[in-house]
């Protein structure tokens, strides 16, 4: 299918940090964009930069081709797409849904087989780039489902990101999302600790970041992260409380896989004892303030 933008409409759920940006996106590219988030007022600007507001997720299902959801946890997932006004009780037969939420990817393959008994097209699509990515259309977004729904959408898919891959059947974004997290849990660990590290040792971290970055410990969030936290900018590019909800879906997957992950516990304990001290809902960088203290 070809998504023509005069005739496609294209409805985006959660209109927070990222999918503010998202929606932006396409309609700079000239799609007709409806839009629902729970509080009406963080959507605000894109209504009046034309987006058509809908009351609720079915509303705007029963409006829209193609519907992209980017929300907090798998409970709202699920709510937006189960719910009495949700997606699936009235999504129109063949349409396309598209979770860009990090979420569970048995959630993932529950939303596949029940849109699939609707002949509607189901893809798992959760993403990577934070806010900088989202607002720059970068993002690195990680896809399961049936490959030629993939193909149909990738078009779509290139006006938020440019590294896009199909990684395999339904869950098998969330899957790919949750190696993402896991990967990030640890190194975001040595990122705060090196910056501690440096500036116990009297030296100055913008000129420690300089030499480092370009080198074997070189990381995204060393060189997009670190020098906020240098800033002293510790505002969400993505919020603590959400990353917290990541590492124990990640936690809880590979328990049932019998795997055992070290550096993520770690990782989540730290974690939980900074939202426990009131950060929650900063950025993940803000690791910092509890190992500097």
């Amino acid at each position: 299918m070809v998504f023509n933008p005069s005739q496609t409409a294209i409805g985006l759920i959660g209109t927070g940090v990222m999918g503010k940006s998202m929606a932006s996106h396409f309609m700079q590219a000239g799609y007709q964009v409806h839009i629902y988030n729970r509080t009406k007022s963080k959507a605000q600007d894109l209504i009046e930069q034309g987006a058509q507001w809908q009351v609720s997720p079915g509303e705007l299902a029963e409006r829209c081709q193609v519907i992209v959801t980017m929300v907090g946890f798998p409970s709202d997932v699920d709510e937006i797409y189960f719910g009495q006004n949700g997606i699936l009780s009235h999504v129109k037969q063949g349409s396309y849904l598209v979770d860009m939420t990090t979420s569970s990817p048995i959630l993932a393959k529950r939303i596949y087989d029940e849109a699939l008994s609707k002949q509607v097209f189901s893809l798992d699509a959760p993403v990577s780039g934070g806010d900088i990515g989202a607002r720059e259309a970068r993002l690195s977004i990680m896809v399961g489902g049936a490959r030629e729904v993939f193909d149909e959408v990738l078009p779509l898919f290139e006006k938020l990101g440019t590294n896009i891959v199909y990684q395999g059947a339904a869950g098998a974004g969330q899957h790919t999302k949750m190696c993402n997290q896991i990967a990030i849990a640890s190194n975001m660990m040595g990122v705060v600790e090196a910056l501690v590290y440096a500036q116990k040792a009297g030296l100055d971290p913008t000129t420690v970041l300089k030499n480092i970055e370009s080198g074997a410990a070189g990381s995204w969030s060393l060189s997009n992260l670190a020098p906020r936290i240098i800033a002293g900018n510790f505002a969400p590019g993505f919020y603590v409380k959400h990353f917290i909800k990541d590492m124990k879906i990640a936690l809880q997957v590979a328990d049932e896989m019998n795997l055992t992950l070290p550096g993520l516990s770690l990782a989540k304990s730290l974690y939980e004892q900074l939202a426990a001290s009131g950060e929650e809902d900063s950025g993940t960088h803000a690791l910092f303030k509890l190992i500097s203290n």
